[in-house]
């Protein structure tokens, strides 16, 4: 008998084994869910669904520059630290990277269980949700695509730049516009691998103060003026303090206002500000995505 599409999806969602793996143990059972679940457990391609109460909390992040205008970026989650170094992970985690390159759909930072795993390819053809399934039935873990961020621009817009450190714990990706060309472009891409290393090191939440919440702003003011308040001061100096603590609030959670890591006598923007100056064009660090394995996260 034909074996049907839904037949083999259902299969998949029993096993969480491939796709085409599913097909095949459903043809070599003549339509049998029983004999074809015990074909693919016979094939150590029945594990994945065992696998998936697992907790996934080691891994690795990957950021890759597919040009001078584009980067990706993932979150790849495995049980275990031991699995996390292994060639075999690094080569997936390598192949799902790649399959995100060009992907226009993706703008930013995405949880990987919002996008259709099973559309998107990798460079030989099978889904990445199929390349996961037979991923953890050969290395018997729970593997989870976590995370996917990419991050693009037009050529001529600008550059982007991207950092990995601590082996693989955190990754970022930071975008800049501006029109700098030919040797002056290179000044740019050095200034972002400066600028996503402060990123990975200083943990920004925002690139300047004009994108911090109103409410968040309120929130710390009225945090130091009770602080404030108990000083006994007259309302005048509390103010003076008040103000100056929103200051150094701006100067930890915005990224153009960061003491550079590199040089504490000078800040992130002032140092954006010379590379313009250097590379006789506007240099704009416009947005930045950054991972951190296993961190808990409102978009993912």
């Amino acid at each position: 008998m034909a074996v049907t599409a839904a037949q083999v999806k259902e299969l998949r969602e029993k096993t969480g084994a491939g796709m085409m793996d599913c097909k095949a143990a459903l043809d070599s059972s003549g339509g049998d869910f029983e004999g074809a679940i015990r074909y693919l457990r016979e094939k150590g391609l029945a594990t994945a669904a065992k696998r998936a109460g697992k907790v996934a909390a080691e891994g690795v992040i990957l950021a890759r520059l597919v040009s001078p205008t584009e980067g990706v970026m993932i979150e790849l989650n495995c049980e275990t630290d031991f699995v996390a170094k292994t060639p075999q992970f690094q080569d997936l985690a390598g192949q799902l990277l790649g399959a995100f390159a060009g992907r226009g759909e993706i703008d930013g930072l995405r949880a990987a269980a919002d996008l259709d795993l099973a559309a998107i390819k990798v460079a030989g053809g099978k889904a990445v949700a199929d390349v996961v399934a037979e991923s953890i039935a050969s290395m018997g873990e729970s593997i989870v695509l976590r995370r996917v961020a990419r991050v693009s621009l037009k050529a001529g817009e600008g550059s982007i730049g991207s950092y990995v450190h601590a082996g693989g714990k955190i990754g970022v990706l930071v975008e800049a516009k501006s029109a700098a060309s030919g040797a002056a472009a290179s000044e740019v891409e050095k200034l972002l691998r400066d600028v996503a290393m402060q990123v990975a090191a200083a943990n920004p939440r925002h690139v300047k103060r004009d994108e911090v919440a109103a409410a968040d702003v309120e929130r710390e003011r009225e945090i130091y003026a009770a602080q404030a308040a108990t000083t006994g001061k007259p309302a005048p100096v509390i103010e003076r303090i008040v103000q100056g603590k929103v200051e150094k609030f701006f100067a930890e959670v915005c990224l153009v206002e960061q003491e550079f890591i590199r040089d504490p006598s000078t800040t992130v923007g002032k140092l954006v500000a010379a590379t313009s100056k250097t590379a006789g064009a506007p240099i704009e660090i416009t947005r930045f995505v950054r991972l951190q394995l296993g961190e808990s996260s409102g978009e993912a």
